[in-house]
């Protein structure tokens, strides 16, 4: 048998997106088989990691596309993605080829996720422990799970893979997003049997990658977009009884170097400069977030494109809920910005944080294409490696937090689920608290939602998926904006309609 030398090629082939068609992919998804030494069973966990690597590596242009749509997120005018800033207007293009993007790279990641599954059954076969190979199985599952659950949040109805062929798709029907948040919710319960009972940190065979806590997590994701509380509150009461998490006491420095691996993370994506001043790296590109211009404390580090700007509605309400490190920490502002909140004459006497000059010593200047950036994307100069230039380089990209687990189960407690790990106030108030607000009792729906909006803004889509969800459809039309039920779902990609009959149907 020929030995392949490294053993991860293509596990961590990085994703041409958008530069191949999504079915040319089967012969390098089986050529990889082909060549291993299976009997080498200490190489089990390989294939796993691989699929968390596809999965860091996704395009720069997928997360924006998932996330710009709420009503706490602008685009960023005067670029040169124009058609990004018609989406978050409602006014899609389905040739647009940010749409193809984000569908091709999620589903190839989704494709390797089942060559990785299959990799691992050949080594159980050739011997390998089979408890391992179940947890490596179930790492996987929860790659696949977590880009279905941001598809067909995006999509609706989608393709639910069987395997790594996407030749299939060719006369594969489409899956109902129902059923996908099913296939989902099912999945994270293999997984989460399967998986550590631990935090992702304490992992040793792969640090940081999921426990049975990140599968229950998307389970309950899952279970909100099914209106299935109860189910939401009893995956959410597990793994706050767990004792596994718990919220960072700094809510700035959350989103800096000391959020990497934090107690707070049950799922993240995971870079490193390998605090080397030049040299290899793995990163996210951050620059889509920061801001173009900026005057850092320790000169030299680039700046941004400014794509990516909190929106005046999520900053006003802040400020009138009295809000101070969230709304210091969510967002970095502009002399500009901050003029044009004053033109408010409510807002004429801002607090003092509200300032183009950020905590750590950073400037923010004032540039074209925004008035504000997001600040849950921006590493302080001083944090930066010393010798590296990149915005934000050698940060981790957050995907699930406690916070969120925590406003999930007071949620399905206020939608009438019953729960085994306290209040809903209880849930709340650990929030606020960390937040500097003051507590509150007898909370109300309306106020979990709040609270929602308040901490998890900017993240994952997830105030815009929240309000599909409860229908509350007005919030979504603000800023000149008008939203209409029919402009839940992206059109599907047009290059995907050409080639997949089942699209062409759905059309």
């Amino acid at each position: 048998m020929i030995r392949i030398k490294h053993i991860l090629i293509l596990s961590f082939l990085p994703l041409c997106i958008a530069c191949h068609n999504l079915l040319d992919e089967p012969a390098e998804n089986k050529s990889f088989a082909e060549d291993t030494d299976f009997t080498m069973t200490e190489n089990i966990k390989l294939p796993a990691i691989g699929a968390y690597a596809s999965l860091y590596k996704m395009g720069w242009e997928t997360y924006p596309l998932v996330a710009v749509r709420g009503d706490d997120i602008n685009a960023g005018g005067l670029g040169d993605q124009q058609d990004y800033a018609e989406t978050d207007n409602f006014r899609y293009n389905k040739d647009y080829w940010m749409y193809n993007s984000l569908w091709e790279g999620y589903y190839n990641i989704i494709f390797k996720t089942y060559t990785a599954e299959d990799q691992i059954v050949k080594y159980q076969e050739a011997g390998a422990d089979n408890a391992l190979a179940q947890r490596y199985i179930a790492d996987a599952y929860v790659v696949r799970a977590f880009l279905l659950l941001q598809l067909s949040r995006v999509w609706g109805d989608i393709f639910v893979p069987e395997d790594y062929d996407p030749s299939h798709l060719l006369t594969a029907p489409l899956s109902t997003k129902d059923e996908v948040m099913t296939y989902i919710s099912e999945l994270m319960d293999k997984a989460a049997a399967a998986l550590p009972d631990a935090h992702p940190k304490e992992r040793t065979d792969i640090a940081g990658g999921a426990t049975k806590h990140t599968a229950l997590a998307i389970k309950a994701i899952a279970n909100l977009e099914l209106k299935n509380y109860q189910a939401v509150a009893d995956a959410t009461s597990q793994i706050i009884k767990s004792g596994k998490f718990e919220l960072e006491p700094d809510f700035y420095e959350l989103f800096k170097i000391k959020g990497k691996l934090n107690r707070e993370n049950l799922f993240e994506l995971q870079y490193s400069d390998f605090g080397k001043a030049a040299g290899d790296y793995t990163g996210f590109l951050y620059d889509f977030f920061g801001p173009q211009g900026w005057t850092p404390k320790v000169e030299g580090i680039g700046g941004g494109w400014g794509f990516y700007e909190p929106s005046l509605k999520y900053i006003k309400f802040m400020l009138d809920r009295g809000e101070t490190v969230r709304l210091e920490t969510g967002v970095l502002f502009t002399d500009r910005g901050i003029a044009e909140i004053k033109k408010d004459a409510k807002y004429a006497n801002l607090p003092s944080f509200v300032s183009n000059t950020t905590r750590s010593g950073d400037v923010i200047n004032d540039y074209n294409r925004a008035l504000f950036a997001c600040g849950k994307f921006y590493l302080p100069s001083d944090q930066i490696t010393p010798g590296r230039t990149t915005w934000a380089i050698n940060k981790n990209f957050q995907c699930i937090r406690y916070a969120e687990v925590l406003l999930m189960y007071a949620e399905a407690l206020t939608q009438g689920a019953s729960g085994s790990a306290g209040s809903a106030d209880d849930a709340v108030n650990l929030v606020r608290v960390r937040a500097g607000m003051s507590p509150l009792s007898g909370v109300t729906n309306q106020q979990v939602m709040d609270e929602k909006f308040a901490e998890i803004a900017m993240e994952w889509g997830v105030r815009y998926f929240d309000m599909l969800r409860l229908e509350n459809y007005s919030e979504l039309s603000y800023d000149g904006r008008t939203f209409s039920p029919d402009l839940k779902y992206l059109p599907y990609p047009q290059a995907q309609v050409d080639q997949l009959p089942a699209l062409r149907e759905k059309q």
